[in-house]
């Protein structure tokens, strides 16, 4: 295991907190990269496959792109037209809202639940060779992110 100051080629960083979050950045860096070569094949970048994963979980209400938006991981992502791309896939369909005309519901689709299915093993299966964290060290990092962010 590379350390961050043999991966970025930087011997002193400012604080020890500079540390931390030039770290932070390249390690969410790292990750995305992995995200990317597991999505590829299905077409998908980590906005799309992050639009799927909620609608998923909202499956089988409906969800609005407002929802989404509230939702998303990365919040500067245009939901609208990532559900545009969804559903030239074929991964999401759009139904007028029967209350309210002006909304429009978003669901996932059958081929949209498998693809997620798909994904999930692989997933699972890069998180447990190359992720080397015990289950409590994984809490403990998560209550530090957690801290981090105030």
């Amino acid at each position: 295991m590379a350390s961050l100051e043999e991966e970025i080629k930087q011997t002193s960083f400012r604080t020890t907190q500079n540390k931390a979050i030039i770290n932070l950045l390249f390690t969410s860096s790292f990750i995305a990269q992995k995200q990317l070569q597991l999505f590829r094949p299905y077409g998908l970048t980590i906005p799309q496959f992050n639009v799927l994963r909620i609608l998923r979980g909202q499956y089988p209400k409906e969800s609005t792109v407002n929802l989404l938006i509230d939702r998303m991981l990365d919040k500067s992502s245009n939901a609208s037209r990532i559900v545009d791309k969804l559903e030239a896939k074929e991964l999401v369909t759009r139904k007028k809202n029967p209350v309210d005309r002006r909304a429009v519901d978003v669901f996932i689709s059958e081929k949209g639940l498998e693809i997620l299915a798909k994904l999930d093993i692989e997933i699972a299966n890069w998180e447990n060779k190359n992720i080397q964290l015990t289950d409590e060290e994984s809490r403990h990092l998560n209550l530090l992110l957690d801290k981090f962010r105030g």
